[in-house]
């Protein structure tokens, strides 16, 4: 397996910041008080988490559509179809309360995971994707269990 391009490596990685900014904010009273007083409420909390979490779902729907893009056929519309999942995972599903959409932003996150490993086995996504995308998940994950648990 390649290694992961290091821009790939730092964009993915200046990705997870909302994630673990919102993590660090329910532990940390000081850095909570500075977001709300400097940024703003929505800015703290899960609430960025939540938000966030809900556009990168979304992003990542297309960037399975266009590894979609270099199927064909059956494996064309079969790879369409599970683009969208993310999506309208994120859509239905992050509603009712911070606990419980966080809870399952990391059940919609692992699903990704899941999508992305389809599509890597397809030979859709280059070959050091699933070693990025493993990395973040874990990454996001954790920062997502911090308001989850707490």
């Amino acid at each position: 397996m390649t290694q992961i391009p290091r821009s790939a490596l730092i964009l993915g990685l200046a990705g997870v910041l909302p994630f673990a900014w919102g993590a660090l904010t329910m532990v940390s009273p000081s850095a909570a008080n500075f977001a709300a007083s400097t940024l703003g409420p929505r800015f703290t909390g899960p609430y960025v988490q939540l938000f966030y979490g809900a556009v990168i779902l979304s992003f990542m729907s297309g960037v399975l559509w266009g590894f979609a893009t270099k199927a064909e056929g059956g494996q064309a519309a079969t790879g369409y179809g599970l683009s969208v999942l993310p999506a309208l995972w994120a859509f239905f599903m992050t509603g009712g309360g911070p606990v419980s959409a966080g809870t399952y932003l990391i059940f919609g996150f692992l699903g990704l995971l899941t999508l992305d490993f389809a599509f890597w086995r397809w030979g859709l996504a280059p070959e050091w994707w699933m070693k990025l995308r493993v990395l973040l998940t874990v990454l996001v994950v954790a920062c997502l269990a911090v308001g989850v648990l707490l």
